[in-house]
């Protein structure tokens, strides 16, 4: 027996769409060099996928996307971007296949972190609620701000390291120049001294 649409039912379900994109938590991969990753999500038509990525770490903080359908077709591709997003509609049942590729490099790894967002379709809209899809959209938007609170942290870590490694750098720089400094001082003391020095003949 279905139950009655009622307000307090209403209230339950905002409820849990607000909380849930909360608790889906961002992927965090790390891609070798001269390798890829790839992952995929089955969908029907008019589904819709959202991805979005960020690099984190490694090298120029650059790597390459793409996004493909069922027959391999190309809906999205990034070349040596540090961050995007691309979104589809399913044109057809299957499996759509999303890579991330370090293969422009041989040496460093990449970190990259990333999120996927996917909305059902529903064949029938009159049988959904205004308040249903404001809720939808609450969601949709809730998704939105936690993509860029998660974007807004990798970049935050990614500028804190490279003060962190450019301080460094100056320290020791500094402490060379030090060195050099006073050696070449005692060099010059030295000198100087055996221009005053008396020479004894024996």
């Amino acid at each position: 027996m279905l139950r009655p649409y009622t307000p307090a039912l209403s209230a339950m379900w905002l409820a849990i769409l607000l909380v849930l994109p909360v608790l889906v938590p961002g992927h965090m991969i790390e891609v070798p060099a001269s390798k890829k990753e790839c992952f995929f999500e089955d969908l029907h038509v008019n589904d819709k996928m959202t991805v979005t990525y960020q690099v984190g770490g490694g090298g120029h903080l650059d790597i390459d996307f793409w996004l493909a359908d069922p027959d391999g077709i190309a809906l999205g591709k990034h070349i040596k971007q540090s961050t995007g997003t691309v979104s589809i509609t399913a044109k057809k049942d299957g499996r759509y296949e999303y890579c991330f590729s370090n293969q422009m490099s041989t040496v460093v790894d990449k970190m990259v972190s990333f999120n996927v967002h996917g909305v059902i379709y529903v064949d029938d809209e009159d049988i959904v609620s205004p308040i249903e899809r404001e809720i939808r959209a609450l969601s949709h938007g809730l998704s939105a701000v936690k993509d860029e609170q998660e974007y807004i942290v990798v970049r935050e870590r990614t500028h804190r390291n490279t003060a962190e490694s450019t301080n460094d750098r100056v320290k020791w720089w500094s402490i060379l120049q030090a060195v050099v400094l006073f050696s070449v001082v005692a060099w010059q003391v030295y000198y100087l001294k055996s221009f005053f020095e008396v020479k004894r003949a024996f």
